[in-house]
């Protein structure tokens, strides 16, 4: 067993080098679950051998000293860190303690509420105000002194030169600097057109703005800033409480995000916390957590703080979404549609509760541009239940042995020489008898958005495929039982469930089959459009590229595909044995005349709702006669606005589009309201 001074010590050295490789070189080499856990060890273990702490230890220290490109600034109230909560019950943990320390102080009785905020993954800063006019702004450092960054901060156009209080002579106003996601996104492709480096994350891309020597080089990057509190105040009228300062920032022109709340209890803060974390994956930053503060600054003071973090306040960390591991290799998948699509294979890491073996690279210039190296250890993101992602290389950690990744020039599957079509940056195999291609088709197929046979999943049709009894979607309906029977894995209520189920897909309407087809660029949205110029198999057949152009949200792009798909042969003898088989090639009654709630009604479904998935809504406004739309115009009936709809209702809002919440969307489906008026 490593003797606890030893330990000690390792943690130390761990701890101080990824303090420097995230506050001073805004490259971190490990990810912030296994930071978390190095810290707490060590305070557990400087807890239970305190002869053994150091003076200078990581757990009494924030962030890292300056480097002396900037001059030092002292700031008139330290700039503390958190401590952090993992789960509802260190939360009630942390305030359990907190009520002990206010028992003492003969408080126990006293009313407590909550704030809760987003824990936003940037930079904290300092803003020092005199008289109304902003004279320093700082980033942490260590908390005790930070560097003089007030030119670049001056960039950032929602920070508030000065403001009009007569009150405060002199005011610490206390925030999170960050790059917006979508920005970020637009950033990293503007320095990849100039030739340079990009950034692994918004984080980094955000510390290193803000320390450029030249400010014309910050104002170049999008910043942004959200004001969290008010630290030193030399004045009449200080606020009484955090939702007080933030009030007041907010009446004085300082950014302060319109979702922070303010709660009565513990549970309702947890509550809080869970519904950021739940929307975490829809917001415009980084957030790795919420932070709970007890709202009355006089309970503040008689809890003050313990090492480096206040007694009245905690982070809540979230289930992180990053994770550090090793780039095993690249490995490259034939799609549906014939792209070649590089995944990664990781050394096995948790992310986001899950066990992560693979993730997405996205293309070959997608690689080239992080400059991802077989070998390398690498940033791997993974957010809701989105696929997870290569975010970019650790490049300070690189041996030398680590080796750039080539797209191969011909099919992995099929071994036919590539294409590149002009204007796109992934690779096709051109041959739509490559046997992956049509395994992939054929689960697209059976997919439940398509022609939805349940029982037919990936492993089923590759065992289908490989014995030869599958070879294109038409053979799905010559299967019977008895063939299955002879496959392992397959019983009697098995074969019979999927025969069966098999069957009632010939049910499925004419736009599924469309979708399924899995012609590039047709989805459920664009398959329902282009029935409206083609209501049938006959009409697709006949239909000219200028007949599927003028379809909604068609065009010539997605027309264009449509046509190359059935200038082929063997796509029309496809469609041909479809037919045959009995499934449904054409739509059901003139679109239009559908005798619905929603007959003659064009309709936009945006944002999440809770009793359907915006598909299912889709389909239930088709089926009630109305036309369901990707786009707001001043032809859109109404608009079903569900949580986070986003730009879509701002369009509506501005054309006087009527909105409806997803209760009243219910009603109208269903015929119990009537359509809304304009």
């Amino acid at each position: 067993m490593t003797h606890p001074a030893a330990r000690i010590a390792e943690l130390t050295a761990q701890i101080r080098e990824a303090n420097d490789a995230y506050h001073v070189r805004d490259s971190p080499t490990v990810d912030d679950a296994v930071y978390d856990a190095m810290v707490r060890e060590l305070e557990g273990l400087e807890a239970r051998h305190p002869d053994l702490a150091q003076h200078n230890s990581p757990t009494r220290s924030v962030g890292a000293a300056p480097q002396g490109r900037f001059t030092e600034v002292t700031h008139r109230e330290p700039m503390l860190s958190l401590a952090n909560a993992r789960g509802p019950e260190e939360l009630e943990a942390w305030f359990r303690r907190a009520q002990n320390i206010l028992a003492a102080e003969g408080l126990a009785d006293r009313p407590v509420q909550f704030v809760v905020e987003p824990k936003i993954d940037g930079l904290a800063v300092s803003l020092t105000y005199e008289f109304g006019k902003l004279v320093r702004g700082a980033t942490r450092g260590d908390g005790v002194v930070g560097e003089d960054v007030t030119q670049n901060l001056l960039t950032i156009g929602s920070i508030p030169r000065q403001f009009p209080a007569s009150s405060p002579d002199v005011i610490e106003v206390r925030g999170e600097v960050y790059l917006p996601l979508g920005a970020f996104g637009a950033f990293n492709e503007s320095r990849v057109a100039a030739g340079l480096p990009t950034f692994a994350n918004p984080r980094n891309s955000a510390a290193g703005s803000l320390r450029q020597v030249d400010p014309t080089e910050t104002a170049k990057r999008p910043l942004a800033l959200w004001c969290y509190g008010v630290a030193a105040w030399d004045g009449d009228g200080r606020p009484k409480g955090q939702w007080d300062a933030l009030q007041w920032l907010s009446a004085n022109g300082f950014p302060v995000n319109p979702d922070i709340e303010r709660v009565g209890s513990i549970d309702a803060a947890a509550a809080a916390c869970a519904s950021w974390e739940a929307r975490r994956a829809e917001l415009d930053m980084d957030i790795d957590g919420a932070v709970v503060k007890i709202d009355d600054a006089e309970l503040q003071r008689r809890l003050g703080s313990v090492g480096r973090a206040p007694r009245w306040a905690i982070a809540y960390k979230f289930t992180p979404t990053t994770a550090t591991t090793r780039l095993l290799d690249v490995v490259v998948s034939v799609g549906r549609t014939g792209a070649l699509i590089p995944f990664a294979v990781l050394d096995p890491v948790q992310v986001g509760g899950v066990t992560v073996r693979q993730a997405t690279l996205h293309n070959q210039d997608d690689i080239a541009r992080k400059d991802i190296r077989v070998g390398d250890l690498v940033i791997v993101q993974r957010a809701g239940d989105v696929i997870p992602q290569v975010v970019g290389p650790v490049t300070d950690v690189r041996t030398g042995e680590e080796r750039p990744f080539e797209m191969p020039e011909r099919c992995p599957t099929c071994d036919t020489p590539v294409s590149s079509p002009d204007g796109e940056v992934r690779r096709y195999c051109p041959n739509r008898s490559c046997p992956a291609q049509l395994v992939q088709s054929l689960i697209h197929f059976a997919s439940r958005g398509a022609m939805d046979i349940e029982g037919l999943g990936e492993k089923t049709v590759s065992r289908l495929f490989e014995v030869g009894l599958v070879r294109s979607v038409a053979d799905i309906y010559a299967l019977r039982e008895e063939q299955l029977l002879a496959l392992d894995g397959f019983k009697e209520t098995s074969a019979r469930n999927l025969v069966a189920a098999i069957d009632a897909s010939r049910r499925m309407p004419w736009t599924r089959v469309l979708t399924g087809l899995g012609i590039r660029h047709v989805g459920d949205i664009t398959a329902n459009a282009i029935t409206a110029v083609a209501p049938s198999l006959d009409g697709l057949l006949k239909a000219t590229l200028d007949d599927l152009a003028a379809a909604e949200g068609v065009g010539p792009v997605v027309g264009g595909a449509v046509v190359d798909f059935l200038a082929s042969p063997a796509n029309r003898d496809l469609l041909n044995q479809l037919a045959q088989a009995g499934v449904q090639t054409r739509v059901e009654g003139q679109r239009g005349t559908v005798d619905g709630p929603l007959t003659g009604a064009t309709v936009v479904v945006t944002g999440s709702l809770g009793a359907m998935s915006r598909d299912e809504a889709k389909r239930a406004v088709a089926d009630a006669g109305g036309r369901a739309t990707e786009s707001v115009s001043a032809q859109t009936t109404f608009l079903v606005a569900g949580e986070k709809a986003g730009s879509k209702l701002a369009k509506a809002e501005k054309l006087g589009v009527p909105i409806l919440d997803e209760a009243r969307f219910l009603r109208v489906l269903t015929g119990s309201e009537p359509l809304p008026a304009r």
